[in-house]
């Protein structure tokens, strides 16, 4: 693996295109930021609701195998607007004092028992105490409806976080740090900027989606496409409020050839029982709410990122990630200390969970620096 630091007319649509492509927009976020982009279908509901009081149990539903050199248990905590977030706690067997921690999410329509709680069991494994959480609105968490997203309350989940594992009898509170993959790496930065409890945050494959739905990939949106965008979010918006419920996209990743490659890797990652198909993942197997990227058209995450400074970040990318210019002006806007990584012939899906790819040593170390 490698480190690389740098210093460095539209005519109007049609009501059934026009639907479409807010289809495709909601498919940005089912996509964790575009891999639903291609499909097309009929709006559906989606009724299942979390309860407010939430049961959880021990049962290993992972995708990933359990480690017997880790103590895990489930736990929940309030966030400041008032959502239960269902999270896991990984704990190296037979540590004493107070350990360094390490709190983990993404990607962005994913649930904890996929890649965050792989990082986090990994990362456990070398000696912290790691917390990998449900957002608000999916997986066991709280929120109703299902399935729909914000900027803010995303931000707020991670502070919650940093509130809960602060707590522990078995934490130094001075000495946490927080791993955003993919959707979930723009969320950590705007939190690490905001939050200066964290004190090093690592950005996996990231991307900025407030970015990506406002501005479409490589910021390619013109402002007549945004404008026409906002409008059918608009009527969208009354036809929520006179069905009295929100419409849902199609499922996500149904795949019915020509789609483009990262799409294509997208779905062999979510899909796939082998490797990180999990019943409760937006991306798996549901939709996010029609109307979801309103709140992240004109709310950027990350336009304070230079105040994460002095407290170190590192990005890590894949070298053949369709989605590596995220990270790379990300870097560019953010102040030192930091670092960009990019890992040699990976694509944006490699680290989710490919344990070759995924550099877990520069992670471990990086922190272990930086949280003393």
């Amino acid at each position: 693996m490698n480190n690389e630091t740098h210093n460095t007319p539209i005519h109007q649509e049609e009501p059934n295109m026009a639907r479409r492509n807010l289809i495709k927009l909601a498919g940005i976020g089912a996509a964790t930021a575009g891999v639903a982009a291609m499909t097309t279908g009929q709006a559906f509901a989606q009724s299942e609701q979390q309860p407010s009081a939430l049961t959880l149990s021990d049962e290993w539903d992972k995708t990933f195998a359990k480690s017997d050199r880790v103590d895990h248990r489930k736990v929940s905590f309030k966030t400041r607007y008032g959502f239960t977030l269902a999270a896991d706690i990984y704990q190296p067997k037979n540590s004493s004092g107070k350990l360094a921690a390490i709190i983990v999410s993404g990607p962005f329509g994913a649930v904890k028992e996929q890649s965050s709680g792989l990082y986090a069991q990994t990362l456990a494994e070398r000696g912290f105490v790691t917390l990998a959480f449900d957002p608000s609105y999916t997986g066991e968490s709280s929120g109703e409806p299902r399935n729909v997203a914000s900027p803010d309350i995303s931000t707020e989940d991670v502070s919650a976080a940093v509130d809960f594992i602060g707590l522990l009898p078995d934490v130094d509170r001075e000495r946490i740090g927080i791993i955003g993959i993919c959707g979930w790496g723009g969320m950590a930065l705007n939190a690490a900027a905001v939050d200066k409890r964290v004190k090093a945050v690592v950005a996996s494959t990231m991307y900025d989606m407030t970015r990506v739905m406002s501005k479409g990939y490589n910021d390619s949106l013109t402002q007549e496409q945004r404008t026409q965008t906002l409008e059918q979010l608009g009527r969208q918006r009354w036809q929520d409020a006179e069905n009295g419920a929100p419409a849902y996209g199609p499922v996500s990743l149904e795949l019915s050839g020509g789609e483009p490659q990262f799409v294509v890797e997208y779905a062999a990652y979510y899909k796939s029982p082998e490797r990180g198909f999990h019943p409760r993942a937006i991306n798996s197997n549901a939709a996010w709410t029609l109307t979801t990227p309103l709140s992240f058209m004109n709310m950027p995450i990350l336009s304070y990122i230079a105040e994460i400074s002095p407290r170190p970040v590192l990005f890590v990318h894949g070298e053949q990630a369709h989605s590596r210019y995220f990270s790379e002006t990300a870097y560019a806007a953010a102040a030192e200390p930091k670092e960009l990584m990019i890992i040699p012939g990976a694509n944006h899906t490699d680290l989710y969970d490919q344990m070759d790819m995924i550099p877990f040593d520069k992670l471990a170390a990086f922190f272990q620096q930086h949280l003393g």
